[in-house]
């Protein structure tokens, strides 16, 4: 379930920010683009409080989500129903869709008048982890992002598994790399003797 995607024929294993810090470097990185900048800091920032999927994301419309807290998407993959909740990064939404018509794309293409598409997203995201040092970046960073952090703060497990509409809580502790750092942690003062 580990979340792979290749670069430069390699095979590369996606990791989530799990320090402020980096959170922090990403959207600095992000913000330092010479084109759309701003476009691609938002998009990060919805990916990584919402766990939204990028191909959901950047469907969006401005109208579906300018000066709302929260709205219902049905989820690409899975065709779910979900509740999709905004408030931590409302201020953040007003700013960059001020000017824009409800009708437009939250993340337009610089080609016609359609979204950027999950290819392009990709590009953005592992081009700002360059940046940073980081080789473990794509477009499931954003989720796996936002389930590490929600579980390292709330520890609901249940809670997430059901938001990523994974069917075994299990999975949803591996594709957040939670197994592996737990594992970690409980044998660092195991001693027998």
């Amino acid at each position: 379930m580990a979340n792979t995607s290749t670069k430069k024929g390699m095979l590369i294993d996606v990791q989530p920010l799990t320090t402020k810090k980096d959170i922090a470097e990403m959207i600095e990185a992000l913000g330092m683009a010479k084109l759309n900048a701003e476009r691609n800091v938002l998009l990060f920032k919805i990916g990584i409080t919402t766990g939204l999927r990028v191909g959901d994301i950047i469907k969006l419309k401005v109208g579906d989500i300018k000066g709302k807290s929260n709205f219902k998407i049905r989820e690409g993959k899975t065709k779910k129903e979900r509740t999709v909740h905004l408030n931590a990064i409302m201020p953040e939404i007003a700013d960059y869709t001020e000017s824009l018509k409800d009708d437009e794309y939250l993340f337009p293409s610089r080609k016609g008048d359609s979204h950027i598409t999950t290819t392009q997203a990709y590009r953005v995201l592992v081009q700002a982890g360059e940046l940073i040092g980081r080789n473990d970046i794509g477009t499931h960073t954003m989720r796996k992002t936002f389930g590490y952090h929600y579980y390292k703060k709330t520890h609901d497990i249940v809670t997430l598994m059901n938001i990523f509409n994974h069917s075994d809580q299990s999975i949803t502790k591996r594709y957040i790399g939670i197994t592996e750092e737990e594992v970690a942690d409980s044998l660092k003062d195991f001693k027998l003797f």
